[in-house]
């Protein structure tokens, strides 16, 4: 009999596309819809801080309560830092490492608790056709990081960087482009590497997707500064380039740049992002607040830097010591409080920068919309800022083009 299979998803877009691959494979199962009606609960963990190690622990115990006799297996990044205790303290079925993610039909055949970690050199070979309830198709073009950030367990538990075949990646963006996906993310552990270990490079895919009958919009992950190069720049202007990038600094004091162990400075970073910015984009960035060592005046500074830059999107965090890692180790620790109320103050500076940047750029919006509940659709446009169109007309997983919105302090509005 075909078991109901329920999966839950924590953490990055690479886990939201990993969990699209084990989908993908379910040829003698079915998927269930709810954590109750499930047979088998599938978690795709995250274990980036330890809070989302505390989120999984978590969940695990809903589960437990709402359906006891269901089996957990535990998958992501989660299984190769915490799935050995897990597993030994019986909280979970099985434990099943990244490169098994391919086997999971077979892996949810079986009868016995199992520990099945594999390795990390594995490379996914499956392409994906279709995104179940997305407009947007992710696409992951490389596994793992070169990078060894002071803060940072994910290499360790992800690899090192490798890419994926490009003849697959552009197999798939034509089938999902067959299947009538227009826009497509790329990710991956550290997008930016691609290529490095096949003589390819990331801009030297993006021209090769951008010749697929289909594609219209192309959207990129996350890049660390030092990865922009003049190709990558050459091709900034093109049309299919979503107007908006991520850009991962982490911070913008140099003293604490170096205690991260980060390859970027403040200096090339400013003028990057000013360059960049030139072009008519929005700029994104991550940021950790409250990193051991950020005392007043290391934070002062780099508040007053964050003014200086051309940013739209924030993705701050509140420092959180991930065991294992240097940073862990590191003093003096930054209290919680203050380390919330710096997290606030970066989160209003930027949204009013958002704002300011969204009532100058709140015409000739290209936008896909992705849901729609009483006529209210939600979507983004070619700058990833989220827009709300009111619409009598169902235009759910449609392109609009907007003349006008406007820019209010939540977001765009418009009406169609």
């Amino acid at each position: 009999m075909k078991q109901k299979i329920y999966f839950k998803t924590f953490g990055c877009r690479t886990n939201q596309f990993d969990t699209q691959v084990m989908i993908s494979k379910l040829s003698n199962h079915t998927l269930s819809t709810t954590e109750e009606s499930a047979d088998v609960v599938v978690i795709n963990s995250c274990t980036v801080t330890n809070s989302a190690d505390a989120s999984v622990r978590n969940y695990i115990s809903t589960i437990e309560r709402k359906n006891p006799n269901v089996k957990v297996i535990l998958a992501g990044c989660g299984a190769h830092s915490k799935g050995e205790q897990l597993f030994a303290q019986n909280r979970v079925f099985g434990v099943m490492g990244h490169s098994e993610k391919e086997n999971i039909d077979l892996i949810l055949k079986k009868t016995e608790r199992f520990y099945q970690i594999g390795d990390l050199e594995h490379i996914d070979s499956t392409i994906v056709e279709e995104f179940v309830g997305k407009s947007r198709a992710f696409i992951k073009i490389q596994e793992g990081c070169d990078f060894r950030c002071s803060y940072c367990i994910i290499p360790y538990v992800r690899g090192n960087a490798r890419s994926h075949k490009e003849s697959d990646i552009l197999s798939q963006i034509e089938r999902l482009a067959t299947n009538g996906f227009g826009e497509f993310i790329l990710t991956g552990t550290n997008v930016g590497s691609y290529g490095k270990d096949t003589g390819s490079s990331i801009a030297q895919l993006l021209e090769k997707m951008s010749q697929i009958r289909g594609v219209r919009r192309i959207r990129i992950g996350s890049l660390e500064p030092i990865q922009i190069d003049d190709h990558f720049k050459s091709l900034l202007n093109e049309p299919w380039m979503a107007k908006h990038l991520h850009i991962a600094l982490q911070h913008t004091e140099d003293t604490m740049l170096k205690k991260m162990n980060r390859r970027n400075r403040f200096a090339t970073d400013f003028a990057l992002f000013e360059e960049i910015a030139s072009c008519g984009y929005a700029l994104g960035t991550d940021f950790i607040v409250g990193h051991p060592g950020e005392n007043e005046s290391v934070w002062q500074e780099a508040i007053r830097r964050i003014e200086q830059l051309p940013l739209t999107h924030i993705h701050a965090f509140t420092y959180s010591k991930r065991d294992n890692t240097p940073s862990a180790t590191m003093t003096p620790q930054i209290k919680g409080d203050i380390a919330k109320s710096r997290h606030k103050m970066l989160s209003d500076l930027v949204g009013l920068k958002n704002l300011h940047f969204r009532e100058k750029h709140n015409t000739n919006l290209e936008v896909l919309l992705e849901q729609e509940r009483a006529g209210i659709h939600h979507g983004y446009d070619q700058y990833y800022q989220k827009i709300t169109v009111q619409s009598d007309e169902d235009l759910s997983g449609n392109w609009v083009f907007i003349t006008q919105a406007e820019a209010q302090k939540e977001g765009n509005y418009a009406v169609l």
